[in-house]
């Protein structure tokens, strides 16, 4: 299933926030959930979505659309696919931090490198 960017990044958001709010409760028999409104002013207030609040609904609303997502007396749920999905961008995102910590070790940068001039 191919999903834009912004699909992703609301997905990916969605599951980083589940796994924050519910990470005290993993040795409990309960789970926290959130509505759509509130996930929305959620996103808007990180700042780190580049939507606005009805661009957001109309996102969620492909999610649900496309059966990633699902509502349960008005709060968010993933359903199976969207967890997959979920699953398939934190891998794809895992790559991306495994290759910066690579490169970030002193240790692995040995090697006969060529010293320039800026132009």
């Amino acid at each position: 299933m191919s999903l834009t960017p912004t699909h992703r990044l609301i997905l990916y958001a969605l599951g980083e926030f589940y796994e924050s709010i519910n990470q005290p409760l993993i040795e409990k028999p309960v789970k926290v959930r959130t509505s759509k409104v509130m996930f929305i002013h959620l996103l808007e207030d990180s700042g780190l979505v580049p939507k606005h609040e009805r661009a957001l609904y109309k996102n969620l609303e492909t999610l649900e659309k496309r059966k990633l997502i699902l509502y349960d007396n008005k709060m968010i749920r993933f359903t199976k696919v969207g967890l997959g999905e979920l699953n398939k961008v934190r891998e794809e995102i895992d790559e991306f931090v495994a290759l910066k910590t690579y490169f970030h070790r002193a240790k692995t940068l040995k090697g006969k490198w060529q010293t320039v001039l800026p132009e």
